[in-house]
């Protein structure tokens, strides 16, 4: 047998199933990452299981999301998690310390185990050949109970990269070839795996960057082998132990393969309003900016923020911008500290902020309505960045600094060659001091978890009735992200930890009518295009829905993660047909036998409605695991009708 690299780690981790693409397995993960915005639902969600300790070897809780604290809502979430982490066997990062992102792949990476988080950007880890993928936070509970992770197998793509990146033409630039060939749709169902003999001009944070967007478009995640660039990085970060050697076998197949010649990208940049629109820097019309952000989960490692202090050091920002820099971690911050970088990046009149989120999830800084806003993060749905009409460029640390100084949009290449100030030594004493341990058993026993009034434990679905009557709530366009239904931004997101309260920003942007009608009408229908709940994997977009009684969404297409949360949450997700008509808001559908439809493995069902002409036939598009937990009443019903057993976890590894 030639494994590919990812179904090299897949079949070390598998417990059911076999490796074919879009069929049920069950993975067993070593690592569980979690982050505070995700976490507070993931973490009651775990309670709810009635177990007293983690059954995974490692799982780390990161505070990087909701640290603005307008109020006290931010802290209650902070110290219920500390609490929680501390009486049920996680470890804990606090709020500053870093991206979690960032320090998991200092602290906590190690080639050829399976990292599951609760943040869609966990595929970061990829670049240390980690198979990292994210999932909902219940699903991400279940598997922190020893139960595993369910998802469809994916189909791998092999990417070959060859040639050598040119001056002022970076990583990013590389991702986005990927999203300018791919779109947001185009890698559903996929892990993106790189080889190639151009991979050894890679460093490890610069594989970083493509792992962490290939997100964008809608892939499960990206892997890198583990190579001399892996063992310099952990060698780097006093890790030099966690190193295996792995590749792909020789001989190894892939689904489908594409090639990359590095030597002829060109600096890119994703245009309004979507990640995937992505033309050269070249052919931009002439551009002026307002505002330059560098850093977030993507792009604030110290070589991105050192490719920025190079670039400006001796100038200034142009007058017209404001420019934001953050380190991606407290270890990253001491680093340019020390070398001069942070004294460059001031010098030019940036604004150095926390190794936090922030504005890469709408959490200050937010833009002028209408001004260009040019960013290094891997996101620029409508709204994300905290302004409701914002225009939103993303873009490489060397196209940022070159347009910072030029006030517009500007290709960084032909400009002199840049020299980038050594990196010292990183304190990697920090994540051990300031990270907290994993508490003894009699200690942990003794915890008292505090919950403050924000945290209101999630909705349980009712089990799924065979016959539905209900209106249709709103009907919305292709590629809506979780960000419409439980937007970004520090007032919204400081409710995260209480459904109801959040409900009333679902689709706020779209429609502010939304939420009311929900109430008033007792629940119904939502129906979607293309490509539905792209982006974020805040679950809080699946149990919004069942708080207010939608049980059934009917999309033309589902991205991965939203689809899964919908299924967990006891929603399901119907299909539409491509020539569907349209069908306006209040149309009452009547669904007959869903239930039993779902048991006797049917693929269709038949929507009745005296507002249409002819039955509406709508697909079911499910795996038999899916409709055994839609029938269920959800994941955590499904559990806890002892439809699915704990798997054996090993020993701490």
């Amino acid at each position: 047998m030639h494994d590919n690299l990812t179904y090299k780690i897949l079949r070390e981790h598998l417990v059911a199933g076999e490796l074919i693409p879009g069929t049920d397995i069950t993975v067993r993960p070593d690592q569980i990452l979690i982050e505070d915005a995700t976490g507070t639902m993931a973490a009651m969600q775990f309670e709810q299981l009635g177990l007293d300790t983690i059954q995974v070897p490692l799982a780390v809780m990161y505070v990087d999301h909701n640290v603005l604290q307008i109020d006290d809502k931010n802290m209650q979430d902070h110290r219920y998690l500390r609490t929680f982490c501390d009486k049920y066997g996680l470890r804990y990062s606090p709020a500053g310390h870093g991206i979690s992102h960032y320090i998991h792949l200092e602290r906590f990476t190690k080639p050829g185990q399976l990292l599951l988080g609760a943040d869609s950007h966990t595929s970061t880890a990829g670049a240390a050949c980690m198979f990292a993928t994210g999932a909902g936070g219940l699903e991400v509970a279940v598997a922190m109970g020893g139960y595993g992770f369910d998802f469809p197998c994916p189909r791998v793509i092999g990417v070959e990269l060859t040639g050598q990146l040119r001056d002022a033409v970076d990583p990013k630039d590389i991702v986005l070839e990927i999203l300018r060939r791919y779109g947001v749709r185009g890698g559903r169902g996929a892990v993106f795996e790189f080889y190639g003999d151009a991979i050894d001009t890679l460093s490890t944070t610069g594989r970083a960057t493509i792992a962490n967007m290939i997100i964008e478009t809608g892939a499960t995640t990206a892997i890198f082998p583990s190579d001399a660039h892996t063992l310099s990085w952990l060698t780097q970060q006093g890790r030099a132990d966690d190193f295996i050697p792995l590749t792909a076998d020789e001989g190894a197949g892939y689904d489908e393969t594409i090639h990359i010649d590095m030597s002829a990208l060109v600096p890119l940049v994703a245009v309004p309003h979507s990640p995937g629109n992505v033309l050269p820097v070249s052919e931009l019309p002439d551009t002026p900016i307002s505002q330059v952000c560098v850093g977030s989960s993507v792009n604030s490692s110290y070589d991105d923020l050192a490719t920025v202090a190079a670039t400006l050091r001796g100038q200034t920002v142009h007058p017209r911008v404001a420019m934001t820099v953050t380190p991606g971690s407290r270890q990253i911050l001491r680093t340019i500290l020390e070398s001069g970088v942070y004294e460059d990046l001031m010098a030019a009149g940036a604004r150095m902020l926390e190794p936090v989120c922030g504005p890469c999830v709408g959490i200050g800084q937010a833009p002028l309505q209408g001004a260009a806003s040019l960013r290094t993060f891997n996101r620029n749905f409508p709204g994300r960045s905290g302004t409701a009409e914002d225009e939103v460029y993303l873009c490489s640390p060397s196209t940022a600094a070159a347009s910072a100084l030029a006030g517009r949009i500007t290709d960084p290449t032909g400009r002199p060659p840049i020299e980038l100030r050594p990196a010292p030594a990183p304190d990697i004493r920090l994540h051990d001091t300031l990270i907290t341990d994993r508490l003894p058993d009699e200690e942990r026993a003794a915890v008292v978890i505090e919950r403050g009034p924000n945290l209101v434990p999630p909705p349980l679905p009712e089990p799924l009735a065979d016959n539905m009557q209900a209106r249709v709530l709103i009907n919305v366009g292709d590629d809506i992200s979780t960000g419409e239904m439980a937007p970004d931004g520090a007032i919204a997101m400081s409710v995260w930890s209480n459904i109801a309260a959040c409900a009333k920003f679902m689709f706020t942007r779209l429609d502010p009518a939304f939420h009311d009608r929900a109430i008033e009408w007792g629940g119904g229908i939502i129906i979607a295009g293309d490509n539905y709940g792209q982006g974020s994997s805040r679950e809080h977009a699946a149990l919004i829905p069942v708080h207010l009684g939608v049980r059934i969404i009917a999309a033309r297409s589902y991205a991965r993660i939203h689809r899964r949360n919908l299924i967990a949450a006891g929603v399901t997700p119907l299909v539409l047909p491509d020539n569907a008509p349209d069908i306006p808001v209040g149309t009452t559908w009547s669904v007959t036998g869903l239930r039993q439809v779902l048991l006797r493995g049917e693929n269709t069902i038949n929507v009745e409605s005296p507002d249409l002409v002819e039955p509406l036939t709508l697909t079911i598009d499910l795996t038999p695991g899916e409709r055994h937990v839609l029938v269920a009443g959800g994941l955590l019903a499904h559990i806890r009708g002892g439809d699915r057993r704990a798997i054996a976890i090993p020993a701490n590894n």
